[in-house]
């Protein structure tokens, strides 16, 4: 089948005594953008490592597209994106670029165009590119790891903590690129423990622990409304005096969707932490006697409270 499938993957160290992987099976549809996610040692850079062939597991396969990851044929179409970078130092970043861009066999008489093309894609200017790596922040690193991988519109892109050490602006762009590949058709694996950036990027995301893939969550991708606020008022305030127009009047004000109404709780989907501010002054300026706002806890942050954290290696 096309995509990546993985089939009953184990991967031990240390002579068989630790168990990476444990029997590990998933089918990664193309252009679907899954994450994987777990407590520290779950495995996942190990699942990584295998997926991308630089590590050969005990038993099982990884395909992709029906051949090993390693084919040369794979590799030609596949973007890696790695949690700690080595790069070249002494290099600009433009010549960073077209050195991988000559690697990857690109058109050379296009060379110049795209990796201009790929530093401005990533929010780096003229200078940023004439700049020697040794003098970029972990920010502009991130980035410029970033527009390798993307180099050449690979169909298969492998990010590991992308946006780690990247202030909000890159955030953003992040997931702007992420939508991108994605109409592409792009198929993406993304590594992260930054929980709300995967809620918004992912159409499922993997949850393993203890080298086994212990839950599949299906999500929206690209859902605008990411968190969950409860408003508590006093009693016999929400849901009795307090009418149920004036909340999703309030709610409509500040870009927010009233979820639920359970006296004396509502419950308010919001967009991050400045929507949750305008929430807050807007169900005031209703005149809504508001006595508490508790974050709710997200769908994959109750994966990890309800099953604790794992061990092993990563």
């Amino acid at each position: 089948m096309n995509g990546i499938r993985i089939e009953s993957l184990t991967k031990t160290y240390r002579a068989g005594q630790v168990r990476a992987l444990d029997g590990v099976s998933l089918d990664i549809a193309p252009g679907e953008v899954l994450g994987i996610i777990g407590p520290n040692g779950a495995g996942k850079t190990t699942l990584l490592g295998c997926l991308l062939g630089f590590l050969r597991p005990d038993s099982g396969r990884v395909t992709i597209d029906g051949h090993e990851p390693d084919d040369l044929a794979i590799r030609a179409v596949t973007g890696y994106l790695p949690e700690r970078l080595t790069l070249d130092r002494w290099m600009s970043g433009l010549d960073f670029l077209a050195y991988h861009h000559a690697l990857a066999r690109l058109p050379a008489a296009a060379r110049t165009a795209a990796v201009q093309a790929a530093l401005a894609r990533v929010g780096l200017d003229a200078e940023a590119g004439s700049r020697s790596i040794r003098r970029y922040s972990r920010g502009m690193l991130q980035r410029l790891g970033l527009a390798q991988a993307l180099l050449g519109r690979p169909r298969y892109v492998f990010l590991d903590e992308p946006a780690s050490g990247v202030d909000p602006a890159g955030v953003v762009l992040f997931r702007r690129l992420l939508d991108e590949v994605r109409s592409d058709g792009t198929t993406v694996v993304l590594n992260s423990h930054q929980l709300d950036q995967v809620e918004r990027v992912c159409d499922r995301v993997a949850f393993v622990k203890q080298g086994r893939v212990e839950a599949l969550e299906t999500l929206h991708a690209g859902a605008s409304l990411a968190r969950v606020l409860r408003v508590r008022g006093p009693a016999g305030a929400i849901g009795g005096s307090v009418p149920l127009a004036t909340l999703e009047q309030a709610a409509r004000s500040a870009g927010a969707v009233l979820r639920e109404v359970s006296p004396p709780v509502a419950r308010f989907a919001v967009p991050d932490d400045d929507g949750a501010a305008r929430l807050v002054q807007a169900l005031v300026a209703a005149g809504v006697p508001v006595a508490e706002v508790t974050p709710e806890e997200g769908r994959l942050e109750r994966l990890f409270l309800e099953d604790g954290p794992g061990g092993g290696p990563a």
